[in-house]
């Protein structure tokens, strides 16, 4: 299998539908359909439109992302925004608390804080964080900066 997550097909309540890629490029969401729903996505899917469940779900989602794009685009441009995915070293941090420089970090997409990072370097050197799409930290980081999330 190519690492996409196949839908549960526990059809007796709304079925929660599982969508992911790799671990490494994506976050696993779940989704509640109700009954006539999934029956078409079914549908689409045994008629050969799309491979499965998740081939349905993430086209659509793509579709309403370029569907809503100027909302994205002027918001990106009013706020700052770092477009993608956006890691954040022990090595960066560091030289910003030398300089005395502290980070308001937003992204879209993904934001990695390094593992090696401590809890208390990230509390000295980021003053603000705002992640649309997923953070990865140590669950010690996220503790250290809880109140600083957006």
């Amino acid at each position: 299998m190519d690492g996409t997550m196949e839908a549960l097909e526990d059809m007796g309540h709304e079925t929660p539908i599982r969508i992911g890629t790799r671990a490494a490029d994506s976050e696993k969401i779940t989704v509640n359909l109700g009954y006539v729903d999934l029956g078409h996505v079914d549908l689409l899917v045994s008629e050969g439109a799309y491979a499965n469940r998740s081939d349905f779900i993430r086209t659509a989602v793509r579709n309403q992302i370029a569907h809503h794009a100027d909302i994205t685009r002027q918001s990106v441009a009013r706020k700052a925004v770092e477009l993608g995915m956006r890691h954040y070293g022990r090595a960066e941090l560091e030289a910003a608390r030398s300089s005395g420089t502290t980070l308001d970090i937003r992204v879209l997409g993904l934001a990695v804080i390094a593992a090696d990072v401590s809890p208390d370097l990230a509390r000295a050197t980021i003053a603000s964080l705002e992640v649309l799409g997923s953070l990865q930290a140590s669950p010690a980081v996220k503790r250290a900066l809880a109140d600083r999330l957006r």
